[in-house]
């Protein structure tokens, strides 16, 4: 393995050490003893959760290509699973809200590893199977945890300020600290053991058994809409009446679709991208590199949301606007560096500083989830939050597949700029939600109005 990826890996290590030791208490907000059991019990969830799931990232792309699928077939593979996100996420998400989000975990946690299980098969059905199980799971991991811990959180009583100390904690440990051992263990299995690529998904499949045994055991249930009578169509409504008449619920979902399609289109680019012609770069490794990179950024927007005085909505226009930047940096060398023809041998110069870009792209990703948590809990009603979260991924899904179903009509420069435009529209979106917000902070926002205004509307159809 080259030095550069030690020298990367070390550099952002010392970086992310730094910032957590040299916190200071007015980084850090004062809590209660029975919160941190919770936030320790919840967050030991999630990081097993994470792991299942980020075990899987750095060899998917691989496993199907050692079973001799090319960038279309794997393409194709990944739009199923988010087309499958896509129209199954709302029903799974409604179904969280009025049976129960416990039950979703748990749904999650047997979905997932009915999917690591798939990948013992080199049938492109069984495969397109485990993509779909693979796109339900991911709607609910997305949206029934999240919604569990702020429905718990506010039952128990606690300070709503507090639930950011459980999304940066949460994100700085699954999203970061669990996804880099987890990218360091996968890559041990598979090249250091020589289990092969489909290790790590059985790998996957324990720790989301252990997982799920912990939330058998410890959590309880709750709900969204408290009327055990209201079917789906009635929360799918309800749930479209509050975006609707609700500005920055709506600008939250484009915004939150701009950026995670952006994302989702990097996770599958950025293993082709790196090795253009089929250079032999350590996956698993360079995968920890980035995880560091986004718990780095987790540990950043600590920081920015323990001050008060520092608002989410402002400094996510600046986090935006960077990810824009740093996604335009595969077509920029293009243009200054001539593409490497040689097949095989070591990682090229313009690949390296794309390296560089992603790393700063993910420490991106690791400030944008916590930060987006907390406008979710500030801004997204109770009783519908998992229907209205899994309502913002159909465009998302959406922008997904398109883009994958054209990967080979477009150089993968060409597709990274599009993401980019899209980064840098989401930073515009940010700007005009800041400026709503700041209209209507003397004034909060009334489901209750919301509610009635559905329930009559309800009753006018009831009538005609």
């Amino acid at each position: 393995m080259e030095v550069f990826y030690y020298v990367v890996f070390g550099g952002l290590a010392a970086v992310a050490a730094v910032m957590e030791l040299s916190k200071t208490s007015k980084d850090r907000i004062a809590t209660s003893s029975a919160f941190n059991a919770f936030k320790n019990n919840y967050c030991l969830v999630y990081s097993l959760m994470m792991a299942g799931d980020w075990m899987q990232g750095p060899y998917v792309y691989y496993l199907y290509s050692q079973y001799g699928f090319d960038k279309g077939d794997i393409g194709r593979l990944f739009i199923a699973g988010f087309g499958s996100s896509m129209l199954f996420g709302t029903i799974v998400g409604s179904l969280a809200d009025k049976r129960g989000r416990k039950r979703a975990c748990i749904t999650y946690c047997i979905t997932y590893i009915l999917s690591c299980i798939t990948k013992h098969s080199p049938q492109y059905k069984v495969l397109m199977l485990g993509r779909i199980l693979g796109g339900i799971a991911t709607s609910l991991l997305f949206s029934a945890f999240e919604s569990w811990l702020v429905a718990e959180h506010n039952k128990r009583g606690f300070d709503p300020q507090w639930l950011s100390v459980t999304f940066s904690k949460a994100i700085f440990l699954g999203n970061g600290l669990i996804a880099i051992v987890s990218g360091l263990f996968a890559n041990l299995l598979a090249d250091n053991l020589g289990f092969g690529p489909v290790a790590p998904f059985d790998a996957a499949a324990c720790l989301l058994g252990v997982g799920m045994a912990i939330i058998l055991s410890s959590w309880g249930e709750n709900y969204g809409d408290p009327s055990n009578s209201k079917d789906l169509i009635s929360q799918f409504k309800g749930a479209a009446v509050a975006i609707a008449a609700d500005e920055i619920i709506a600008l939250l979902g484009a915004i939150q679709s701009l950026f995670e399609g952006s994302m989702y289109t990097f996770v599958f680019l950025w293993t082709p991208a790196l090795s253009p012609n089929d250079e032999d770069i350590p996956h698993g490794f360079i995968f920890a590199t980035l995880m560091l990179s986004s718990m780095l950024g987790s540990s950043i927007a600590s920081r920015l949301m323990a001050r008060s005085t520092l608002r989410v909505e402002f400094y996510m226009q600046i986090v935006f606007a960077v990810s824009a930047f740093t996604l335009l940096l595969p077509l920029i060398s293009n243009f200054f560096v001539a593409p490497s023809t040689v097949k095989g041998g070591s990682i090229s110069f313009s690949c390296c500083v794309q390296l560089l870009g992603f790393c700063v792209f993910e420490a991106c990703i690791g400030i944008f989830w916590p930060s987006m948590m907390k406008m979710r809990s500030q801004y997204i009603p109770e009783e519908s939050r998992s229907t209205i979260m899994n309502f913002f991924r159909i465009p998302l899904n959406i922008f997904v597949c398109i883009i994958l179903y054209n990967v080979n009509a477009f150089p993968i420069s060409i597709m990274f700029g599009m993401c980019s435009i899209f980064l840098f529209m989401a930073s515009v979106l940010q700007r005009r939600l800041m400026v709503v917000a700041e209209t209507h902070k003397s004034k909060p926002h009334d489901w209750t109005a919301l509610k009635e205004k559905d329930s009559e509307s309800d009753m006018l159809s009831i009538q005609i």
